[in-house]
């Protein structure tokens, strides 16, 4: 049973997040991910000045003439949403939490999803696959999903995006838009990046908070990371200290976006106390440039 408090929370992120898709993002996602493959259509017989490339030669055998395989456009999608739900997530310092801006952030990109006539999945994972949703079309589906990430309870304590990446590499049988929404707080993924990349058409969108850089000046306090428990004690009140720390954050999401960059893997920068519509929209402006 579904309480009435969930339900007011998925209407409140219908409408605000349908508000953005009709009068902002759904002609842009249209462009930025229209079909670009091929889909086998019919055969004909052959005529005089087509491809001989497209022969089809079993029909071609049954028949005693020559048919080519005639392709269209594909223009039903796949959009499979990869949401990070490991601990870290739920940090939050200012208005929102991580995982709170990656549902917003997935709402918005199912509602212009199936706008375009899109099937839309949901994968949920921490160190180990968490739910899977298949991809279907419409608005009843979305909610499901946008119920889904607002109410599962994650059993995992670690992020392992490798793991995910497997997984949908082998659910999917034919090339998808894969949107990966994370902090990224894990290690040893690369492989998996490189490879869901070729099969499939993938897009990450980094998630952080601006107070995750930063140690406040409150003297010897403990840390605990969320992932692996491990608790450490701090001397915040060292500068030296609060300077290493903030250098060290900002250089491992600066080399998070090079490997990116390398890779030729689309990402998206958003953070918990800034709007994420300049940084999508900029995102589908590049898209467009780049087709």
């Amino acid at each position: 049973m579904i309480s009435k408090d969930i339900l007011k929370k998925v209407r409140k992120l219908e409408i605000q997040t349908k508000g953005l898709v009709n009068n902002i993002f759904g002609g842009e996602y249209q462009s930025a991910f229209k079909g670009r493959g091929m889909e086998f259509s019919e055969v004909r017989a052959y005529s005089y000045g087509d491809d001989v490339r497209q022969i089809d030669w079993n029909v071609t055998a049954r028949n005693g003439e020559p048919y080519i395989k005639i392709f269209e456009e594909e223009r039903e999608q796949i959009l499979m949403l990869c949401v990070d739900i490991s601990p870290s997530g739920f940090f939050g310092s200012l208005s929102q939490t991580k995982m709170e801006l990656a549902i917003e952030l997935s709402a918005v990109l199912a509602f212009s999803a199936i706008k375009n006539g899109d099937k839309v999945g949901l994968v949920l994972f921490s160190d180990h696959i968490e739910k899977v949703i298949p991809p279907k079309k419409g608005r009843t589906h979305v909610l499901r999903l946008i119920r889904e990430l607002l109410t599962i309870k994650p059993t995992g304590k670690r992020t392992d995006i490798a793991e995910a990446l497997g997984y949908v590499n082998r659910l999917l049988d034919r090339r998808a838009i894969i949107v990966l929404a994370s902090d990224f707080e894990d290690s040893d993924f690369d492989k998996q990046l490189k490879i869901t990349n070729r099969k499939h058409d993938l897009v990450n969108i980094i998630i952080h908070d601006e107070h995750e850089e930063y140690l406040p000046n409150m003297g010897l306090i403990p840390f605990t990371d969320p992932e692996t428990g491990d608790e450490i004690l701090i001397d915040t009140s060292s500068k030296k200290v609060r300077n290493a720390f903030r250098a060290r954050r900002l250089k491992k999401r600066a080399d998070l976006k090079e490997k990116f960059l390398k890779s030729k893997i689309d990402s998206i920068e958003v953070k918990t106390n800034h709007s994420y519509v300049k940084p999508l929209i900029n995102f589908f402006h590049r898209r467009l440039q780049r087709y």
